[in-house]
């Protein structure tokens, strides 16, 4: 019965979507995946409109696989992905804002515009006399727990050699507002918890010298942008999509793989080691932007353009 219902709501929505595209008349038709896109590619090839599918992630969820069928073509981030879509695939990698693009070009004004804007001092110095490096942990807008605890546990030895701007994420803020870890007073300074950064994220990704993070698809564009080298730890639900993402930069040189079963155990040794082997740092970084496409979002535009002049 619920096969049934799905396939009448399926027909519904094709109807609706002709009625849309015999009144819009569109020149191409440009969709990024997701069952609800269905009834318009449908529509679309119906009245002859080229469908142009942009897939972000270096695997195709089952949604992306069945629109392809109706696609004429299939944009995706990185050349492997093309074996997916055959003569249908084109290359044009992720495109980033461009506020992501200025602030790239320039770590150290990013890095001083960052601190400006949350009120940080980046001037502290380690043992050493220098200045200490900035660790970005994140999670996604809702944070991720499993990191955030993980991060919690090892801040006593990581504050030792490291600044750390921790984006707790909204879900989990009321919990570090309940049981925020006591630091020493010499190290509170080096410690910077926020719930959630909008425009301020583009500087953090600019300016730090190492992230960790999960691996949606955005990491495929912005860590290679802004050159930085990266702790991912895929999400392990999901179809487990993060996975081939994280492998990409890892097989790149530009990131090191943690699962999120072995945070616990692993990720202070894993991000103490980076943060006291600048020479691999920096070679990762390096190895990182080896796979940059800063050239995306036109190519892209290029991509739609070319459909709709036929």
């Amino acid at each position: 019965m619920t096969a049934l219902a799905n396939v009448g709501k399926m027909a519904v929505g094709v109807r609706q979507s002709l009625q849309l595209v015999d009144e819009f008349r569109p020149d191409v038709c440009f969709v990024t995946g997701g069952y609800v896109c269905t009834p318009v590619a449908i529509a679309c090839r119906l009245r002859r409109v080229p469908v142009l599918i942009y897939l972000p992630d270096m695997t195709p969820g089952l949604a992306i696989r069945w629109l392809s069928l109706f696609a004429t073509q299939v944009a995706v981030s990185f050349p492997e992905v093309c074996s997916f879509f055959g003569d249908k695939a084109v290359v044009t990698g992720y495109p980033v804002r461009p506020e992501l693009l200025e602030a790239a070009a320039d770590r150290n004004d990013a890095r001083r515009r960052l601190g400006q804007a949350l009120g940080i001092d980046w001037s502290i110095r380690g043992e050493d006399g220098n200045p200490l490096p900035l660790v970005l942990v994140f999670g996604g807008s809702r944070g991720a727990r499993s990191i955030n605890q993980a991060v919690w546990a090892g801040l006593p030895e990581l504050l030792v050699h490291c600044q750390i701007l921790h984006v707790i994420g909204t879900r989990d803020w009321p919990l570090y507002q309940e049981t925020s870890p006591v630091l020493p007073s010499a190290w509170q300074d080096r410690y910077h918890p926020v719930p959630y950064l909008h425009d301020e994220m583009m500087l953090a990704l600019a300016g730090a010298d190492l992230a960790v993070a999960r691996a949606g698809a955005s990491t495929l564009a912005e860590f290679p942008l802004t050159r930085l080298p990266a702790v991912l730890v895929p999400l392990p639900i999901s179809g487990n999509h993060q996975l081939p993402n994280a492998r990409k930069l890892a097989d790149a040189g530009g990131a090191v793989i943690i699962e999120d079963g072995a945070l616990k155990t692993q990720l202070t040794s894993t991000v103490l080691e980076l943060l006291q082997d600048e020479r691999r740092r920096l070679k990762m970084s390096a190895d990182m932007a080896s796979v940059s496409y800063p050239g995306a979002a036109k190519n892209l535009a290029e991509a739609i353009e070319k459909l709709g002049r036929g």
